[in-house]
């Protein structure tokens, strides 16, 4: 039974969409799609150029000057870190929510392999992007009642990867400076190496861009007190993604067992909720004041969400200083990867993080 929502509240959790389908949309049918179409005309529809509200007396101070931040990294981004320059994030819009999409991921009760979804422009991801809350909920409950761990994440971010001319919005302007000149850069990334139902790669090779081009721009910009900050929480990040690691070959090893189904959701059920507090006291001890993204109630599409940004961090990052940190031979290596079959590339990968 087919369904269209109309605009729903916000999201839990932050993460990056890649929607990037709305090209062949009108060619498709379906509630999804009209959604799809309809969400982006939305924000195509609301963009002002950023030099025009920065050059507005009438624009609020505090947009301004995030605005000037952004045009800043822009121009960093092509003239130091190789990417786009094109229109994409030199126009801004307010859609009025928090959030500008909602993720669906899902995962069987005993897999950590993520479900797919395909699309004509993204090829096939490990989510489905919603512009109402709603409507992802719903899709989520269908997935629940078939059996899989759903999670349901709020996006403030939002990429068709070069096809059309992408904005800053509303919903990114929360952040501290450092998270939105990263997003940027995240972003742009995927514009410059995007391979085609490979979600982890993209992911991956997007978040050690901005990890690249936030220590330049702060090196740039002299600011030592952010770079420490910067590398505090990047080595946090790490550390968490260690215990998610450990937890996870656990958990393939529970699943892979011979164990009654009942036995099975005990042992997963105390696995999860010891990783959840491995978290919460991993992050208090830091001092960071950060939020506990392991908190409970966790489950096999939480950490299928967390893994695809994460997964070939450590590859890319010794790629990186493989390459003396030139960023045209880490690009140039990054593209060789691409071009390999998806087995060989993960072996690739694998064997390049060790």
């Amino acid at each position: 039974m087919s369904f269209c929502a109309s605009p729903g509240k916000s999201g839990v959790l932050r993460l990056v969409v890649l929607t990037g389908l709305v090209l062949a949309a009108t060619q498709l049918a379906g509630c999804y799609y009209m959604q799809a179409i309809r969400g982006h005309y939305e924000i195509m529809n609301k963009r002002q150029p950023i030099s025009e509200i920065i050059a507005d007396n009438n624009s609020p101070d505090e947009l301004r000057d995030r605005l000037l931040i952004v045009q800043e990294a822009r121009t960093f981004a092509v003239e130091q870190l190789m990417l786009a320059d094109n229109d994409s994030y030199r126009s801004y819009a307010d859609l009025g929510r928090e959030y500008v999409v909602w993720n669906v991921f899902a995962a069987p009760e005993f897999s950590l392999e993520p479900k797919t979804w395909c699309f004509p422009v993204a090829g096939c991801v490990a989510y489905r992007g919603y512009f109402a809350e709603e409507a992802a909920r719903k899709k989520a409950d269908r997935l629940n009642a078939h059996g899989y761990d759903v999670a349901v994440g709020g996006a403030s971010a939002y990429s068709t990867l070069g096809r059309f001319d992408d904005p800053v919005l509303n919903t990114m302007m929360r952040w501290s400076d450092v998270q939105l000149v990263a997003t940027i850069f995240h972003e742009l990334a995927h514009q410059k190496l995007y391979v085609k139902g490979d979600t982890a790669f993209n992911e991956s090779f997007a978040t050690a861009v901005a990890d690249i081009g936030i220590m330049r721009w702060l090196e740039a910009r002299n600011d030592h007190a952010q770079i420490a900050g910067f590398r505090s929480n990047r080595e946090l990040r790490r550390s968490v993604m260690t215990l998610v690691d450990e937890a996870k070959v656990a958990l393939d090893r529970l699943y892979a067992s011979d164990l009654d189904v009942d036995e099975k959701r005990a042992r997963k059920r105390a696995l999860l909720e010891e990783l959840s507090a491995n978290g919460a006291r991993l992050i208090e001890n830091s001092g960071s004041g950060a939020n506990n993204w392991l908190a409970a109630p966790l489950n096999n599409a939480r950490l299928v969400s967390l893994g695809l940004y994460e997964g070939y961090q450590e590859a890319f990052e010794r790629l990186y200083r493989d390459c003396q940190e030139e960023l045209d031979c880490f690009y140039a290596e990054s593209s060789r990867l691409a071009n390999l079959d998806p087995a060989t590339r993960s072996l690739s990968l694998g064997s390049v993080a060790d």
